[in-house]
């Protein structure tokens, strides 16, 4: 199996956890267009998701797939959670020269990877 066969998304997942997406998708919150290296907010969040030890959305990852590019994707930022002091969600400030699709991946330490992507148009 391919470690991206195993990142589940709302659109495929397996029976037994598709239940979950609403609570562990991530929900990521950008404009759709933006300005060509001019800074704009995201934020990035998972829930509502409960945060004990034993049941906790871990960290996000923020990846960019860049049109044109020959490597891709980028990873832009990791922001991992302390279960207990912190809710699942993130804002950065991003900067992008092209367009592309920004994916979020959040982990959960109980029902895996959940994937939510958005496409950002750079003039």
């Amino acid at each position: 199996m391919k470690f991206g066969d195993m990142i589940y998304t709302p659109e495929e997942a397996p029976e037994q956890v598709i239940s979950k997406a609403e609570t562990h998708t991530p929900k990521i919150e950008a404009p759709e267009k933006v300005k060509k290296g001019e800074p704009f907010k995201v934020q990035i969040t998972v829930g509502p998701h409960e945060m004990k030890p034993h049941h906790s959305i871990r960290y996000v990852e923020i990846w960019f797939y860049e049109e044109g590019r020959a490597f891709n994707p980028v990873r832009v930022a990791k922001i991992e959670f302390e279960p207990g002091y912190t809710l699942a969600t993130a804002e950065l400030t991003l900067t992008l020269e092209k367009s592309g699709t920004l994916y979020a991946i959040t982990y959960c330490n109980l029902h895996g990877l959940w994937e939510a992507r958005k496409t950002i148009q750079v003039e």
